[in-house]
């Protein structure tokens, strides 16, 4: 099997990018399942229920979200009754929305995704190595799921790091959201499971983490607010990964950043 998991889409230029580049990349690498990280695809802040429906059109099979998946009021019960937005399985009982999903493909084939947010740095939420523990205890790969998925939304390299050894032998893949740069450690744990720190952003990466360069610049230059983050609009660069699995386990084979247009270096599977 094969999965493409493409990172953070940051605004209008990110979602430009998803929706030009993702149809051809499906076609072109004949992968079976879809996954974008879409917490800042509406003006770098939240999602809405249009957009989301933009990307399902244009080949996304899941959604997942992080931090920022609250930011537009709209998406409260949206998420409740969308089975492919997901938000991190760590959020407190009664949260709206799920933190895992399991996707059915043709020739009955089965693809499980959980996400799962880091404490580091962020938002004081559920012990996320407790709630992965839940999420894919009754899961095993090649019987229950023919791939597992897993979206660690970080800040600290360092607990997403300890979260894809967590999981190793556990999951297809384990691959980082939230810090919106490429890291160039792609690689097949021991264990089996396709890891990479992050991802990296679709967005247009003359910019800062997404964002125009004058008001962060600000920010840490004079330590107060002077304006609103908004989202640059130049051309995006798409950052993600493609990973094949073995159809047997549901272990990673290979796995191969991608990185489409815009400002960076050009990658993807050879």
């Amino acid at each position: 099997m094969k999965l493409l998991f493409v990172g953070d889409v940051v605004g209008r230029s990110g979602r430009k990018a998803v929706c030009e580049h993702v149809p051809a990349l499906r076609e072109r690498l004949n992968v079976d399942f879809v996954i974008a990280n879409g917490e800042n695809a509406a003006g770098g802040f939240g999602i809405t229920p249009k957009i989301c429906d933009e990307f399902f059109d244009a080949g996304v099979d899941v959604i997942t979200t992080g931090n920022h998946v609250w930011d537009r009021k709209e998406i409260f019960t949206f998420i409740d009754n969308e089975e492919r937005l997901l938000r991190p399985c760590n959020y407190p009982s009664g949260t709206p929305g799920r933190g895992v999903g399991l996707y059915e493909l043709p020739g009955d084939r089965k693809v499980v995704v959980v996400q799962v947010m880091g404490r580091v740095f962020m938002d004081p939420l559920d012990d996320p190595f407790a709630r992965i523990d839940d999420e894919l205890a009754p899961l095993r790969l090649g019987r229950e799921a023919d791939a597992i998925v897993v979206d660690v939304h970080g800040e600290a390299t360092s607990e997403k790091n300890a979260m894809g050894h967590y999981v190793d032998g556990r999951a297809s893949m384990a691959v980082g959201t939230h810090s919106h740069v490429p890291t160039a450690d792609a690689r097949i744990l021991a264990g089996g499971t396709a890891y990479q720190t992050d991802l990296g952003m679709c967005g247009d990466y003359d910019s800062i983490i997404g964002m125009e360069k004058e008001e962060p610049i600000n920010r840490f230059v004079k330590k107060i607010p002077g304006g609103r983050f908004t989202p640059a609009l130049g051309n995006a660069t798409l950052c993600g990964v493609c990973v094949e699995t073995d159809d047997s386990s549901g272990f990673a084979t290979s796995i191969a950043p991608i990185r489409i247009g815009g400002h960076l270096i050009p990658a993807g599977p050879a």
